[in-house]
């Protein structure tokens, strides 16, 4: 391994609140991008009042906001305006998510920063998009969710459709946003040095992780209904209880692995019978499948059932809490979960560590999410050369 960061030498300025667009800045801070965030003067980023806090201070800024400096500008002004151009003078990527047609009104559109900077990319992440006839609605997550299909098929059947229990929206449109912004400057690279606009939409990353949804209806004219755990393309796969109240998620797509399976709870003739033979028939009689296979199941305590289909190289996991997540040896030995000092809390704050692993330049965390303005000297006087007395007649705290 080497001190040199994967994206060191990228800069990229974050016009962004909330989580989907901070995310994707999170995901490339975390490989040595530098990431400045422009927030709110006296306010901030309005993540910053989310979620559970400890000593007046947003637990989960401080992880969606690791690795960034954090500026303040309000872009209202013409300041404002001007950190912005100065600051896309170096730039990269500038992401932004407000509604369309708000960065134009503040004078901030592509066409300005781009004659300011023909190599920038701007990643525009809105809820449904630059175009289309509900461009300009106002979109987070939970609605999103809901608009590209995801919800209507999770649950269980005859129930209500079930809301994830987490931003999914959000994280996976930060995880398209970081790979987009990273083509984008692949092509630039390659192609004459010029930039060019992004424009994601916030349900178009999770609606592209549907599986088949979109094709069987088109093939077939189905519509996926809520089938709770299972899904329609395999079985078996599910959640199981086992003797001692806990449980297990399994799945067993192919032949040799179902009957591994079968082997291992010692039913074998499972895998013998006509009802299961194949995996489209394992799929139509998935409710007898299951019966049979919680009863098998049931007889076992959690760990001795995992180490007994570990045995035979049967695929299975527990269903972890994060208390299990936390005390897990292979968490752990993977450094899954990190700890990070921070003056605000007090003290170390853990949070889940930078995904993937580098072989010579992998990703770290430097620091949790910054306070706010907490870079203005840093980066307005010293980098970008505004005078203590232009911040300080805007109120700017340096």
């Amino acid at each position: 391994m080497t001190t040199a960061k994967a994206l060191q030498g990228v800069r990229v300025i974050e016009v962004a609140n909330f989580l989907a667009a901070p995310s994707m800045g999170m995901h490339l801070a975390d490989y040595g991008a530098d990431v400045v965030k422009v927030e709110r003067p006296g306010s901030g980023d309005e993540f910053r009042k989310w979620g559970l806090s400890k000593n007046g201070v947003a637990l989960y800024f401080k992880v969606i906001n690791r690795n960034k400096r954090s500026v303040t500008a309000d872009l209202r002004t013409p300041l404002g305006q001007d950190i912005v151009k100065r600051l896309a003078r170096t730039a990269d990527i500038l992401v932004e998510n407000y509604r369309p047609g708000t960065m134009e009104k503040w004078g901030l559109g592509y066409d300005v920063l781009s004659a300011i900077n023909p190599g920038l990319v701007m990643m525009r992440l809105t809820g449904y998009g630059q175009t289309g006839p509900a461009a300009r609605k106002p979109g987070f997550g939970t609605a999103l969710e809901g608009f590209a299909g995801a919800v209507y098929i999770s649950g269980e059947p005859g129930r209500p459709p079930l809301l994830p229990g987490f931003g999914l929206a959000d994280g996976s449109a930060g995880i398209m946003g970081a790979f987009l912004a990273l083509a984008a400057l692949r092509e630039r690279d390659a192609n004459g040095g010029r930039g060019q606009v992004v424009d994601l939409a916030l349900y178009e990353a999770m609606f592209g992780l549907l599986g088949p949804f979109v094709v069987d209806h088109d093939q077939h004219g189905i519509v996926q209904e809520r089938m709770g755990s299972r899904v329609p393309w395999v079985a078996p796969r599910n959640t199981y209880r086992t003797r001692d109240g806990r449980w297990v998620s399994l799945s067993a797509s192919s032949n040799q692995t179902f009957a591994r399976l079968c082997r291992a709870l010692a039913i074998p003739e499972l895998a013998a019978d006509p009802r299961f033979a194949e995996n489209r028939d394992r799929i139509g009689n998935v409710e007898a499948l299951d019966r049979l296979l919680q009863d098998a199941i049931g007889r076992f305590d959690r760990d001795a059932l995992i180490a007994t289909l570990e045995a035979a190289e049967a695929v299975v996991a527990p269903v972890n809490s994060i208390a299990d997540i936390a005390a897990d040896p292979h968490i752990q030995a993977r450094e899954s979960i990190v700890a990070v000092d921070d003056e605000e809390l007090g003290g170390p704050v853990h949070m889940q560590n930078v995904a993937g692993r580098f072989s010579r330049t992998p990703g770290r965390i430097a620091h949790a999410g910054p306070p706010l303005g907490a870079h203005n000297r840093q980066v307005l006087m010293e980098e970008l050369g505004f005078s203590a007395e232009e911040l300080a007649a805007a109120e700017l705290p340096i």
